[in-house]
């Protein structure tokens, strides 16, 4: 039963670390529109002057976005086939775990009551999830192609090339998924 059960505290918290890292991400398309016939872009000003983030990490997020653009063989242009813009949301997540096992299960050590976790009560964290939108605008027709959004646990990262890294991570895990239909999706 021992070997269970610290066999079980790390893969639990291996399963917690790894589900912190990842991107969620959803997409949504118009079905009717021609993918194949956007070739160029440029970015929808209006659309990115009015998210909730610092100028900064725009900078970065947009620079991400070029980056996933220009691999995929798009070309940034003045007279572009479609405009891409981002927003941001983020809320505040709050995880209770229980460190009460139950009396008669062998845990922690003892306890003149019961064996089991001498500490029982309740451990409260908090943390920032934030959503990553990023939006293809037909630019012809001034309407929304295709949405991605990006959903991941946001740390207060102070070191600046593991902020960038992060946000290519979500901009490469988003535009996975754009174009619908190709292969890395």
């Amino acid at each position: 039963m021992k070997k269970i059960r610290f066999l079980v505290v790390p893969v639990m918290v291996l399963l917690f670390l790894s589900s912190c890292t990842s991107v969620r991400v959803l997409s949504d398309y118009d079905k009717d529109a021609n993918f194949n016939s956007f070739k160029t872009y440029a970015f929808y000003k209006t659309g990115i002057d009015k998210a909730q983030i610092s100028d900064l990490d725009k900078k970065r997020i947009l620079h991400a976005i070029d980056n996933e653009m220009n691999s995929r063989g798009f070309v940034k242009s003045e007279n572009p086939d479609i405009l891409l813009s981002i927003f941001t949301k983020e809320r505040q997540q709050v995880d209770v775990y229980s460190n009460y096992w139950g009396a008669g299960f062998y845990g922690w050590g003892w306890h003149p009551f019961y064996w089991g976790n001498p500490y029982p009560g309740n451990n409260v964290s908090t943390r920032t999830e934030g959503s990553l939108y990023i939006d293809v605008i037909d630019a012809k027709n001034k309407e929304l192609v295709w949405q991605g959004r990006g959903v991941g646990t946001l740390n207060n990262i102070r070191n600046i090339e593991k902020k960038e890294e992060r946000i290519k991570e979500f901009v490469s895990e988003i535009l996975k998924a754009y174009p619908p239909g190709t292969a890395l999706n």
